[in-house]
């Protein structure tokens, strides 16, 4: 059996397709758990937001903690990475000013808590204000939740083509919100 690191991108999107869950109450308690493991990982002074579906209330999901860790400096992202590869988490994709990991992907498939990491400097969080907003618009919610149901079967293998056909919709409400939040700070 090949290694996760020797497989085609093709080959990944078979073993970890998009699957989509009725929201779970379990994972904000997830996200709390993993949030303590990696106060134990990391130093002091770090930023974590639950992001992504998983943290807005009532709709559908992959079931993937999605959190966002805010550093300061652009140097400590390299440094934070290189901890938490230590700590059993891969990197799957990066840039001079970003860092993605994961946690929970196994040869054999996902494993029950799945989880990914952003690590962004402070200007750089569009995915938390999204995630405000949609908490704060029920309405908008359920509009993203069926976007997501009507790409999922179409797309359960192509994250990348999943992921763009969400694109506009996620631009324009992360620009709403934007303006939005910081008109009321």
């Amino acid at each position: 059996m090949k290694k996760l690191d020797e497989m085609t991108l093709e080959e990944l999107w078979q073993l970890f397709p998009i699957i989509l869950a009725e929201h779970n109450p379990n994972w904000r308690i997830w996200y709390n758990e993993e949030i303590v493991n990696l106060k134990g990982i990391l130093h002091k002074g770090i930023e974590y937001y639950h992001i992504g579906s998983t943290a807005i209330k009532e709709i559908w999901a992959k079931p993937i903690i999605d959190i966002l860790i805010v550093v300061n400096v652009k140097s400590e992202i390299a440094q934070i990475a290189k901890r938490l590869q230590d700590n059993d988490y891969i990197i799957m994709s990066q840039s001079s000013n970003r860092i993605s990991l994961n946690k929970g992907y196994t040869q054999n498939g996902f494993s029950e808590k799945v989880f990914h990491l952003h690590i962004r400097l402070k200007d750089d969080i569009d995915e938390l204000y999204f995630c405000k907003y949609l908490n704060e618009h029920f309405e908008v919610a359920k509009e993203y939740e069926k976007l997501k149901l009507q790409l999922w079967k179409e797309f359960e293998h192509n994250r990348d083509g999943y992921t763009t056909a969400k694109t506009e919709f996620i631009k324009k409400y992360t620009l709403l919100a934007k303006e939005f939040y910081c008109t009321f700070n």
